[in-house]
């Protein structure tokens, strides 16, 4: 088996707030929208930087309140990024995580978060 891409589904309830989130706050792009019928539920890609994401108003594709974990590398110059937009709702700090990265979490409006993740290089042990 060769996995070619993986790209999380999050659940969200209203297109703007999406937006807003998603675009104004952390920087995404849209990359399309879908619609099966005229007024049916939305259905659109996101990305930013390699990151793929599909968003989702259609009630069956998943449960609001996931989570998505990232492995990226500019964390800092992200988190000074969103921090500078005063996002309501959100303000993010980095923390150190125990499983030696440094880490920015974030929660949209719908209670789906994102573990933004940067490795730490480890010292070397002068024993």
């Amino acid at each position: 088996m060769q996995v070619e891409q993986t790209i999380p589904m999050l659940r969200i309830f209203d297109v703007a707030k999406a937006k807003e989130f998603y675009v104004d706050f952390l920087g995404f792009a849209v990359d399309w929208e879908a619609h099966i019928f005229e007024g049916s539920p939305l259905y659109m890609q996101v990305s930013r930087g390699g990151m793929l994401l599909h968003l989702t108003e259609h009630h069956g594709d998943c449960c609001p309140g996931g989570a998505v974990f990232v492995w990226m590398t500019g964390l800092a110059a992200f988190h000074q990024e969103i921090k500078a937009k005063k996002y309501r709702g959100n303000n993010p700090g980095i923390e150190d995580a125990p499983w030696g990265a440094r880490l920015v979490k974030v929660t949209d409006p719908f209670g789906n978060r994102i573990l933004f993740n940067e490795k730490v290089e480890s010292e070397p042990d002068h024993a």
